[in-house]
């Protein structure tokens, strides 16, 4: 029986909507939970030095995940689509701005994300197995069997892709326990005051925002699941709870690590360790512990691999649909209901990068490029609103943004407060971001001009 409803939107009605409100909740939660909760803890107690202010730093990225993902489900309540945060784009500003984005996405964001993890995660696996095989040569051929994983079709990859996130949550919730009842900490809480050890001062403020850099991509990736709106069965419904469900319960998971790894460690400890969730279990289970906890890191990192398989595809399937892309991108296989060639596209571009050993790189101009993005889509709901205030027809809202215009308008600072530090601190890193961005722009005339040629 075909599930898919009418669509008026072409060859999109040939997605299938299987995805569910659990689907959509374990999409949020995998595209933010990858290796950086193991290991970003310790660059937060490095920036500032006291218990309160690090679960702080935490609590207020949550906070601010949190503006952003109301701001994130109240559009996918009015526009419903293929391609999610493209579309917002599209549709608020021009189709240029929204090519630019996925253009950025192909190039820098999400390849260059995915090649990094993968060498993560066979790094992870080399040091666990002791396999002869090189990293590189691993990391390609996860890429390659996700990759064709998600070609069998969008229930098949959003099994992979739950199942994961649940061993990942059991991952966190065992460091979270052993750090807990096994450490036996002596620094722990009491080591440090549990309240800013120096007043108020543009240094505490210039420390804290420091701080928040790690955190904030730690907490980012929750937007990739917008991407997948057209093949949710109620959309405007499970994708706005899905992203509220999805970072209310990341900010719990990451505040609990945390918060463990301050009582385990230290303020100081943790601060001087390159690997704190590894020395919570070493301390607590000894060197058993620091191997389960390395397996926790690459079942993490292999769930993180999974979510942007199945999400990313779709923006280059709605950029090809429009137009703005190669025709075939936007081909479903008839079988399995997929955009099988957008899906072996995006495996392709994080293979190359991975084997290229220029990922790194990479990945030091990927933050500046993408809170542009963020900043723009925060800003798309104010122009939405003021096109329908009440939300009516294509774009009737079944979820209104609460404290509107206030937390969007928080969310969005935030945004362009992280683009402006970036460029700050690595200026020559960020100009050759956007330069690969500035690129774009010829391309995108070029599919424009193919597309007017063709009406003509």
């Amino acid at each position: 029986m075909d599930d898919t409803p009418p669509n008026t939107h072409g060859e999109t009605r040939k997605l299938a909507r299987r995805l569910n409100l659990f689907d959509a909740t374990m999409l949020v939660m995998g595209g933010i939970v990858g290796a950086g909760i193991f290991v970003n803890p310790a660059e937060v107690a490095r920036q500032v030095h006291t218990p309160f202010l690090i679960l702080g730093a935490w609590l207020l990225g949550g906070l601010i995940a949190l503006a952003g993902a109301f701001v994130y489900a109240e559009l996918a309540a009015r526009r419903p689509e293929v391609g999610g945060q493209y579309a917002y784009l599209r549709d608020a500003y021009h189709p240029t701005v929204a090519f630019l984005y996925g253009w950025s996405l192909l190039l820098v964001i999400q390849s260059g994300g995915m090649a990094a993890v993968a060498i993560t995660f066979a790094r992870y696996f080399v040091e666990l197995t002791r396999a002869p095989v090189s990293e590189g040569a691993l990391a390609a051929l996860v890429l390659v069997l996700l990759t064709a994983v998600n070609c069998l079709g969008v229930r098949a990859g959003s099994n992979v892709q739950s199942a994961l996130m649940v061993l990942k949550i059991a991952a966190i919730a065992a460091l979270v326990f052993c750090g807990l009842w096994f450490s036996g900490s002596a620094d722990g809480l009491a080591a440090g005051a549990p309240t800013p050890r120096e007043p108020l001062s543009f240094g505490l403020l210039t420390a804290m925002g420091a701080a928040l850099t790690p955190v904030m991509f730690a907490y980012g990736g929750w937007q990739t699941t917008s991407f997948v709106a057209g093949e949710m069965r109620d959309p405007r419904r499970d994708l706005a709870r899905g992203l509220l469900f999805g970072v209310a319960g990341v900010i719990l998971l990451y505040t609990a690590v945390s918060f463990v790894c301050v009582y385990a460690l230290g303020a100081e400890g943790l601060a001087q360790t390159t690997t704190p969730a590894t020395a919570v279990m070493r301390r607590a289970l000894g060197e058993r512990g620091a191997s389960l906890i390395a397996l926790g890191i690459t079942v993490s990192t292999l769930g993180f691999l999974s979510q942007g398989m199945l999400t990313a595809p779709r923006v280059y399937f709605a950029m090809a649909e429009d137009g703005l892309f190669f025709r075939r991108i936007a081909e479903v296989s008839e079988r399995t209901r997929v955009p099988v060639f957008a899906i072996a596209l995006q495996g392709a571009a994080a293979i190359v990068i991975a084997l290229s050993g220029r990922y790194g790189q990479i990945l030091n101009y990927v933050v500046s490029v993408d809170f542009i993005w963020f900043g723009l889509t925060g800003l798309s709901l104010f122009i939405f609103r003021r096109r329908s205030p009440a939300g009516s027809g294509d774009e009737a809202a079944t979820f209104k943004v609460p404290g509107h215009p206030y937390t969007t308008a928080l969310f969005v600072a935030a945004c362009w407060l992280v683009v402006l530090s970036t460029v700050y601190t690595y200026p020559a890193n960020s100009a050759i971001g956007f330069l690969i961005l500035a690129a774009g722009v010829p391309a995108c005339y070029y599919w424009l001009r193919q597309q007017r040629k063709k009406f003509k």
